[in-house]
């Protein structure tokens, strides 16, 4: 029951907080006739059970990596399966699409929730007039205050926000609940024939309608993207819980909506109604329950730029572990602050929350057809031909929503495409830069490295006292440790080549010596489950190692290509990888490789 209130206030703010928004903006344009909230209702329900229990809590998080889950996970499970590199292309390029798409995302709904959370303000008696001015003043503080505090972790924010999120599903089953009472025929929406019959008989504009329909499922990706927090089964237990309560809701406020068609902000009026005094306390719960949306797609993002970093398809950002229990609990400073100048910037820009919706749902439905593009795929690959079978049927719904969003571009949704295309940019530019780094920095094999090695130990001058070396692999050997000993002839007494490896299991741990390479050389590895914490200068204490100094790479690149400018302006403001485990400064010699490009 704890990990399930966790998972509340991690993963479930962003989907939990749409009822806000979600009717309010599909019937400013579509007249509230009861034939017409019926249909709405019922494309409600098929799409939450569909696009996200379907896709997200069954399909999806029946497929992880080290616990994780994402795009970039799915293309890590796909990839061992494929044979030629055009399919391996395809697979990376989708994959980087819907992160990217994703991270786009992940700045419009922060300024969404709380904008239009801070909106319910003005059905406060003395408010109506309030110049939106100050609405947006609010939001972007609330924004700033929300990204101060994330460096604190996941885990003490979940502590804080799960509770409220537990009164916040409380209060929207309550309040749906009161308005159902009197005409509970409004569940006669779980019939699909309503959903198909709004279809077929608005044509075109069902089709457009859709593009705000999608809007009740954003957050829905946070379910499988956030995986690596919590575990599978508190999120999934958690959604059923969530999926009963959002559609208590839904058919809470088609009923209010039928019984008064002039409504415009549909959740809060059903409130007011309801509870009188009880709504500015409502009020206050909302504009809480959506900075707890915006910490569910933060957390979002922590964990997908993690996996990128941990994959070697963005650079090694700084990372901070937050929670002595599960290393997965992170903060990622530069991606928090990039964050918070978009939202902001966003917020600011589109002023009102129905005009942020003219550009929401683009990225949303992208990310969800490339996930279930991926699924579809590696299903078919394992013969899991049912799974296979229903991720197609998925995919095709992904596909069409995807569509339906198309017609947002003109109006704001193009905004979507810019900001995903920034982080597709350093995806790209990063990764198409180590290839051809690597291909210029080719690592020498240990054997070869070994005979050089024994020509010159003991024939030149050595330097007394212990030197450590990281490499990557225990088989190969980095240039710089090449250029080191050999170009430079600095070899001491004791050469130690240390190797980190990270295992496929969560937890396990061993550190050694392994055989003596050869007179003055040893090969040292530390073997680490993922979900491990573990001091480097501490292991290697307790063995008995006292180095002198500490040996690292760093490529520098030089060219006068504007692509590889950028690789190379990326490569001197992100961390090196020695530095991530806080060695003593004073004994770190960092050795520079320049590369022309």
């Amino acid at each position: 029951m704890k990990m399930i209130i966790k998972s509340l206030g991690i993963v479930f703010g962003d989907i939990g907080t749409s009822p806000i928004y979600t009717l309010a903006v599909i019937f400013l344009y579509l007249d509230p006739t009861p034939s017409n909230v019926i249909g709405v209702l019922s494309l409600i329900f098929w799409t939450l059970l569909l696009l996200v229990t379907v896709e997200y809590a069954w399909l999806a998080t029946s497929l992880s990596r080290k616990g994780e889950g994402g795009e970039i996970v799915l293309r890590e499970l796909l990839l061992p399966y494929l044979k030629s590199s055009r399919q391996i292309a395809i697979v990376s390029l989708l994959a980087f699409i819907g992160v990217s798409l994703l991270i786009g995302d992940g700045i419009i709904t922060p300024a969404i929730s709380i904008l239009s959370a801070v909106e319910g303000i003005l059905l406060i008696p003395g408010f109506e007039k309030l110049d939106q001015s100050y609405l947006v003043a609010l939001a972007s503080l609330i924004a700033i205050i929300l990204f101060s505090v994330q460096r604190k972790g996941t885990e003490h924010v979940a502590k804080a926000f799960g509770p409220l999120m537990v009164l916040w599903f409380s209060a929207l089953a309550i309040s749906g609940i009161v308005s159902i009472v009197e005409h509970p025929f409004v569940f006669k929406a779980i019939n699909p024939y309503y959903a198909i019959k709004f279809m077929g008989t608005h044509g075109l504009a069902g089709f457009f309608v859709l593009s705000e329909v999608i809007l009740c499922a954003t957050g829905g990706e946070a379910l499988y993207a956030d995986m690596g927090h919590l575990g599978r089964m508190p999120i999934v237990k958690a959604w059923h819980f969530v999926f009963v309560v959002l559609i208590l809701n839904y058919m809470g406020q088609g009923v209010y909506l039928m019984q008064h068609p002039d409504a415009r902000y549909v959740l809060f009026e059903m409130v007011l109604s309801q509870a009188g005094i009880l709504y500015i306390p409502f009020l206050l719960l909302s504009i809480a329950a959506t900075i707890i949306a915006s910490q569910a797609m933060i957390s979002g993002m922590f964990s997908i730029v993690y996996q990128a970093i941990t994959t070697r398809i963005l650079p090694m950002f700084k990372v901070d572990y937050k929670s002595a229990e599960m290393r997965s609990q992170i903060y990622i400073g530069f991606v928090n602050y990039f964050l918070l100048i978009f939202v902001l910037f966003v917020i600011n820009h589109f002023r009102e929350s129905h005009n942020l919706a003219a550009a929401y749902g683009l990225a949303v439905t992208g990310s969800m057809s490339i996930t279930g593009i991926l699924m579809m795929w590696l299903f078919y690959i394992r013969k899991e031909f049912i799974k296979s079978g229903v991720a197609v049927f998925i995919t095709l719904l992904d596909i069409t929503y995807f569509a339906s969003n198309m017609f947002k571009i003109p109006h704001g949704g193009y905004w979507s495409i810019l900001l995903a295309l920034i982080p597709f940019s350093v995806i790209i530019v990063y990764t198409q830069g180590q290839k051809r780094l690597n291909r210029t920095l080719r690592p020498l094999k240990l054997d070869t490295f070994l005979f050089s090695y024994k020509q010159l130990y003991g024939k030149i001058p050595m330097i007394g006292g212990t030197a450590l070396f990281f490499t990557k692999e225990a088989t190969t050997i980095a240039p710089y440790i090449v250029h080191t000993m050999f170009k430079n002839s600095i070899i001491y007494e004791e050469n130690i080549l240390i190797t980190i490896k990270t295992l496929d299991e969560p937890f396990g741990f061993s550190s050694d010596f392994k055989e003596d390479l050869a007179d003055g050389l040893r090969s040292f590895e530390i073997t680490a489950g993922y979900l491990e914490l573990f001091d480097v200068e501490q292991i290697l204490k307790e063995a008995g190692i006292k180095e002198k100094t500490i040996f690292y790479g760093h490529d520098e690149v030089a060219s006068g290509n504007i692509v590889w400018k950028f690789f190379s302006f990326i490569k001197k403001v992100t961390p090196n990888f020695i530095q991530f485990y806080k060695l003593p400064a004073n004994k770190l010699h960092g050795v520079i490789t320049r590369v022309e490009m």
